[in-house]
């Protein structure tokens, strides 16, 4: 594996896990990711006159993985009410590879390695560990982790699928990234009777800048794998378990028990398991 897809894979994971850092700060977390998604899609917009437009096969899968996203959102807000950082965020992220691996066991009779099985363990247990306890985090906010990683792992099993019928992925990724921006916004605008955004407000342009930072990580993951295999490029993107754990800490103020980092580093050892 290139030095370069290890750092951009680096690189993406304190991205995504530093995004993440910052909706769960937010007062108002549903407005906080759909501006950042609606930020997405405006930058999305000027590139989708330059890329080639996906065949008519590629749209059923660009239109389902838009709205599974909107879904995960919604999700992922509801888990970050009542759980810390450091706590939703490595049961978020190891039931995708989790889920991935024994869908494949269970519905395609695929067969488990050794890295494969030893994964599955680790992450099972990573994810135990963190959902019991006195230090938990609320029942809910783990369930709606749960269901968080399921629909990850729902839609990334529809974009391998559907990136595979256009001529450049790059236009199938744009076009998700642009449907689901425009998606959120108006689910937002439906349930909350409108959508304010103050340009002159700080909050607008956090908003906005993590909406960049999202897109940032999402690309960088695209590139890297031009230059490693996509498992080793995921099993290195894995490790953002463990910089979400340390952001939580250092700049959220989110107890580092042994025990929580025992448990992300294991969930982490796991999900990079997976994907060798």
């Amino acid at each position: 594996m290139s030095t370069v897809a290890v750092v951009l894979a680096l690189i993406a994971a304190i991205l995504h896990a530093s995004w993440n850092a910052f909706l769960r700060t937010g007062a108002d977390r549903l407005w906080s990711i759909t501006v950042m998604s609606l930020a997405g899609s405006i930058i999305c917009l000027p590139i989708l006159f330059i890329l080639p437009m996906p065949g008519s096969a590629a749209w059923p899968y660009i239109l389902l993985s838009a709205c599974l996203q909107v879904g995960y959102s919604l999700f992922l807000v509801a888990a970050y009410r009542q759980g810390e950082l450091g706590q939703v965020y490595p049961i978020v992220r190891g039931t995708v590879p989790l889920l991935v691996t024994l869908g494949g066991f269970l519905f395609f009779s695929e067969v488990l390695g050794p890295w494969q099985t030893l994964g599955v363990v680790l992450i099972a247990t990573g994810i135990m560990s963190l959902s019991l306890g006195r230090t938990r985090a609320a029942t809910s906010s783990i369930l709606f982790a749960l269901t968080t990683g399921l629909i990850i792992a729902c839609y990334s099993t529809v974009d391998s699928r559907g990136v595979k019928l256009v001529e450049q992925p790059v236009a199938y990724a744009i076009w998700v990234l642009f449907l689901f921006g425009i998606m959120i916004t108006i689910a937002f605008t439906v349930t909350r009777k409108g959508l304010v955004i103050d340009l002159r407000s700080p909050l607008t342009w956090k908003a906005a800048a993590g909406g960049v930072v999202a897109m940032l990580a999402y690309g960088l993951v695209v590139v890297a794998y031009a230059y490693a295999p996509a498992g080793l490029v995921t099993a290195v993107r894995e490790t953002s378990v463990v910089f979400a754990v340390l952001i939580g800490a250092f700049l959220l103020g989110e107890p580092l028990t042994v025990r929580r980092l025992l448990a992300c580093l294991i969930v982490a050892g796991g999900a990079i398991s997976v994907s060798l």
